[in-house]
């Protein structure tokens, strides 16, 4: 009997399958584009995601062979972008993703129609345009005719469940992604929901993660290569099925994953809506695993950022690594290992996460010479995303939330480079796990408790291992602790400037 993860991501898609033990059978992945249709708006085609999301179950379940047949499913997926579904199952839209900027115009709408900390207080989300009921509220006033129609908005998670013959039920994890969740009540609050004039019974069902939902109908399951009788699960947010899958289950523990965002995840016991933790605009919300909360410290310019350097300025590197069959990533991290690089970079290339949520701000390299070099800015890359986490640490100390140690997943967590960087710079131990895919894992653990397979969540701690250990060189973390003194200063320094900029458009 084995489990499958599915994470569906803001560029990609995996679908793995586990045997009982956490260990991996098969595995696929699928990658997709983002469109801009307009300048700002970043969405995704949620037509293609499926497909994709579909090829993806189907490659991997049968590498996984028939020898250990699925017994439940369960996702992992991206925050906040939303699918309005007709009745009769027609997708109406495109999917908005969490940094598409078409919601800016909401950003003092909160503040005018609802105090920033009552709002704070019911949903656990400081007010940002990039929560799901901007999004509804935004096709109700903009494409209103998208939002009669509109029988459900679905996120990605409740969206899979619909297109694998399901009833669509959104865990509590991306319920409170939606900025429309209350959080002590666990029901969605006709508080915010009448202030956004959005109707209920447009929204789906709410229920605990790892909450079965039905047997995947039996010509969708012949059609996807799964067998008869397999469970659905509700699953989770991505961060927190992360964090599951890296063993995150008590505090003082975090998951640094590095992806298209880069996010440290740290766990608590009880729900934290203080001051110091809406002023950094931390949210808090459920984690996926019972009784425990979650918030997140983010960066939206994560792994991204590397990304783009590969795909815009990475072209003897590529060649390089066609020529050794290695990959690109591998060559550009081996030639930014050593020191702090002696340019700056301000990883401020879609709009901001925590602590600043400002949607005005803009990159930026600072202390460019004539003798800088391709590393010196690789290396400011790595520098400066991780400086930015370094500056969310101290601030969730500030709030409350001490974090003690680090759990590395992800593609950074591949790079004994980044790792080792990331070490120096947090000045606190950072680990690498057994663990190699931790959201499809944690997805995979919620349809173990679903089906019954698992009798709690707490099976992580089993199935999860630090394999080795990144310590703070001391020299090192000096030599950074300076660097980030400056980093500090960088946005603050920066901010006028930045909003005048965006002010005359990109």
């Amino acid at each position: 009997m084995s489990l499958l993860g599915i994470d569906i991501g803001t560029t990609g898609c995996k679908a793995i399958v586990f045997r009982e033990d956490g260990e991996i059978l098969a595995g696929a992945y699928r990658e997709y584009p983002l469109h801009q249709p307009q300048p700002g708006w970043m969405e995704l085609d949620p037509r293609q995601v499926w497909g994709d999301t579909q090829d993806a179950i189907r490659e991997a379940v049968a590498n996984a062979g028939a020898a250990d047949p699925v017994r439940a499913l369960s996702t992992s997926v991206q925050g906040e972008a939303v699918t309005p579904v007709a009745a009769d199952g027609e997708i109406l839209a495109n999917s908005p993703v969490t940094f598409d900027e078409r919601t800016l115009p909401y950003a003092g709408w909160w503040d005018e129609h609802l105090d920033r900390m009552r709002l704070f207080q019911i949903t656990g989300m400081p007010p940002h345009v990039m929560y799901t009921i901007n999004k509804i509220m935004w096709w109700r006033r903009e494409q209103p005719e998208v939002y009669e129609r509109a029988a459900k908005f679905l996120n990605y998670g409740d969206f899979a469940l619909h297109q694998l013959g399901l009833p669509p039920t959104i865990d509590f994890s991306m319920a409170g992604r939606s900025m429309a969740f209350d959080l002590q009540r666990d029901e969605w609050s006709s508080e915010i929901l009448a202030a956004a004039d959005i109707d209920v019974a447009k929204l789906p069902e709410v229920a605990p993660s790892g909450t079965a939902v039905g047997v995947v109908p039996d010509e969708i399951a012949t059609d996807l290569g799964l067998p008869s009788g397999v469970v659905g699960v509700t699953g989770g947010h991505d961060q927190p099925c992360g964090a599951l899958g890296g063993g995150i289950t008590e505090p003082g523990l975090a998951i640094d994953a590095t992806g298209t965002v880069e996010c440290i995840t740290p766990v608590f016991d009880q729900v934290v809506l203080s001051e110091e933790m809406l002023e950094s605009n931390y949210c808090c919300y459920h984690h996926v695993s019972p009784g425990l909360y979650t918030t997140l410290a983010f960066n939206f310019t994560g792994g991204s950022l590397l990304r783009w350097y590969r795909d815009h300025f990475a072209a003897v590197e590529k060649e390089e690594a066609e020529v050794a069959g290695m990959d690109v990533y591998d060559i550009l991290l081996g030639k930014a290992a050593g020191g702090p690089s002696p340019v700056m970079c301000l990883p401020h290339f879609t709009m901001t996460g925590t602590p600043w949520f400002d949607t005005r701000s803009r990159g930026a390299f600072l202390g460019l010479t004539l003798g800088t070099q391709p590393s010196d800015v690789v290396k400011a890359i790595l520098d400066g995303v991780t400086y930015e986490m370094r500056l969310n640490l101290d601030r969730l100390a500030q709030a409350g939330i001490e974090v003690k140690r680090l759990r590395g997943i992800g593609g950074g967590a591949k790079s004994g480079v980044w790792m080792q960087l990331k070490a120096d710079i947090f000045n606190r131990p950072v680990a690498r796990l057994n663990v190699s895919e931790g959201a499809c894992l944690g997805a995979a653990i919620l349809a173990g408790v679903g089906a019954g397979v698992y009798p709690s969540t707490a099976v992580a701690n089993d199935m999860v291992r630090e394999v080795e250990v990144f310590e703070p060189n001391a020299e090192s973390a000096a030599r950074h602790q300076e660097r980030y003194e400056l980093y500090r200063d960088l946005y603050p320094t920066l901010q006028e400037f930045n909003h005048r900029l965006a002010a005359l458009g990109d």
